[in-house]
């Protein structure tokens, strides 16, 4: 399916004079969607225990009630949705007491620690008729959506395997290792790529700062078609790489994040061609292919303004979440047993 891009107006009317939501927590990434939300014009409250979180808060948006209470906040009948930067073993507590309050919820990633939360939190959802949306960011980036179209319309053909790079020297964890920190959103990516969850997977890690948090993992998943991925994440790397490498039958494309806008997303129509038994690889130059220059969390936050109102699911939807969570925990395990192979 190829995804659409989410509007705020909507028959002439902007959704931002309806559609009004929380934030909870404003710390390292809720600063970015309170300053999102803020300049949407949607954002009504944040709420954030601590006094750097307040401060942060009423820096960004001097205009909207700063508070420490939850519960005020799911009281006031003017706030549709709740948007949720906390800390991950928070979220599903959280969200579920949201959505008995009535209100929608936009969730970080990982949407909670363990599968049977998260499936818990999609139930709920249903119950009582609540929008669950998963921040899976680059799912809203720009050139990921126009790379999903290539792959839609056959561009790439057949796709042999996808390798994904998000290396960086620091920020480092010691509550959470490398994979649960950066490969979700590898993860999210590969899986609506490839249309479809790997059958196995096998992964490795290394622990070289704190005992017992891995910081690096090289993750592998094999798909039923035979069609293969890697994950490759370290914050123990001398410079930063974000970079995704998608390899067809036709084409292969690679999306640099790093990269400046207008080189982000390369195509190359090369491939294999064969003379009898012997391949010939046939090189070719590579194509640039423009795609929207937009913030890709300013535009999942349109999106989750524009499923409150439409009550539509959301792109990525708890179902999504649950299937990045299932690949996360089969990798832990695997890196937990020495690499051996862990069905998913």
């Amino acid at each position: 399916m190829v995804h659409q891009q989410p509007t705020l107006a909507q028959g002439g009317k902007c959704l931002s004079d309806t559609i009004q939501i929380a934030l909870v927590g404003c710390g390292y990434w809720g600063k970015n969607l309170c300053r999102n939300f803020h300049a949407l014009g949607a954002l009504n409250s944040v709420v954030d225990a601590t006094e750097n979180g307040q401060t942060t808060a009423r820096s960004i948006a001097p205009d909207i009630q700063v508070t420490d209470s939850l519960d005020e906040v799911l009281r006031n009948d003017q706030i549709l949705g709740i948007s949720l930067a906390t800390p991950a073993e928070t979220h599903a507590d959280l969200a579920i007491k949201a959505m008995y309050a009535g209100k929608d919820v936009f969730v970080e990633k990982p949407m909670a620690l363990t599968i049977e939360d998260a499936e818990k939190m999609k139930h709920i959802a249903e119950e009582t008729g609540r929008i669950l949306m998963v921040g899976h960011l680059l799912e809203y980036h720009p050139a990921i959506i126009k790379l999903h179209e290539l792959i839609t319309t056959g561009e790439l053909g057949k796709i042999h395997y996808i390798y994904s790079n998000r290396l960086n020297f620091g920020k480092v964890r010691t509550e959470e290792n490398a994979l649960w920190s950066f490969a979700p959103h590898d993860v999210a990516v590969i899986l609506r790529l490839m249309g479809q969850a790997p059958v196995e997977v096998f992964a490795c890690g290394g622990s070289y700062l704190t005992n017992g948090i891995a910081d690096t993992t090289l993750s592998n998943l094999r798909f039923e078609n035979e069609s293969r991925a890697h994950i490759f994440v370290s914050w123990l790397h001398p410079f930063k790489e974000q970079r995704l490498v998608v390899v067809g039958d036709k084409k292969m494309a690679i999306f640099n994040d790093v990269a400046p806008f207008g080189v982000k997303l390369q195509l190359f129509s090369q491939n294999v061609e064969f003379d009898g038994p012997m391949p010939i690889l046939k090189k070719e130059d590579a194509e640039f292919v423009e795609h929207a220059n937009t913030e890709p969390l300013r535009e999942e936050c349109k999106h989750f303004l524009e499923c409150i109102q439409s009550r539509k699911q959301p792109l990525t939807n708890a179902q999504s979440g649950i299937d990045v969570l299932k690949v996360l925990h089969a990798c832990q395990q695997s890196i937990e047993q020495n690499g051996e192979p862990v069905p998913v």
